[in-house]
């Protein structure tokens, strides 16, 4: 008689397998691009037969969508964290070097821009990027406007939704400058980036 599965060993080590592939996928992403990868690498990367991997995901859409589940995940913790601060504009200013130094590594940025110019020619992954989108913006939006309201500010959805994407192209936008420009002072970056964060949430109705 087999044994019984034990669900409380048994998911951790199913999570634990995923995020081996998922780091294997990553590295092999970012060295051969989406297409230019194949399931055999990313096993050989991992360490495991093409069995485990696609008895764990689908096809490599699935694991970029594990990929960009787990980014999604990590910045809705990090809105919720800003929306339940003391003083949201200042936990925000002081968050701000994380996301500066977060998309000027260029090994994240790789990848990320690697999900992106799949997403722009690959239907199945943009629909993955895009629904993943709309939460970090509506996130987003609630946390500007919870900080906006607080300082008496009353904005209308179009205001929030400029000032979402004007943060969003500022934060995303240095995935691009980190591997055009290596070189670029971050600590200069994370004070103008302050600046201008601390200038937006500060802008009149």
């Amino acid at each position: 008689m087999s044994a019984a599965i034990n669900p409380n060993t048994e998911a951790p080590r199913a999570e634990a397998r995923r995020a081996q592939i998922r780091a294997a996928a990553e590295q092999c992403f970012r060295q051969h691009g989406f297409h230019g990868t194949s399931i055999a690498q990313i096993s050989k990367q991992a360490g495991m037969s093409t069995g485990h991997i696609y008895h764990y995901f689908e096809n490599k859409e699935a694991i970029i969508a594990d990929i960009v589940a787990q980014d999604l995940d990590r910045l809705l913790t990090l809105t919720a964290e800003l929306r339940a601060a003391s003083d949201v504009k200042s936990a925000m200013l002081e968050r701000a070097i994380e996301g500066v130094e977060g998309n000027l590594d260029p090994s994240a940025a790789a990848l990320q821009l690697e999900i992106v110019a799949e997403a722009a020619r690959n239907p199945r992954v943009a629909d993955i990027v895009r629904a993943a989108d709309r939460q970090c913006r509506d996130s987003l939006a609630a946390t500007i406007r919870t900080q906006r309201q607080a300082a008496g500010h009353q904005d209308s959805e179009v205001t929030l939704s400029g000032m979402v994407e004007a943060l969003a192209a500022m934060f995303e936008g240095l995935q691009i400058r980190t591997i055009r420009n290596p070189d670029l002072d971050q600590d200069a970056v994370v004070q103008t980036f302050r600046r201008m964060i601390h200038d937006l949430l500060s802008q009149t109705s």
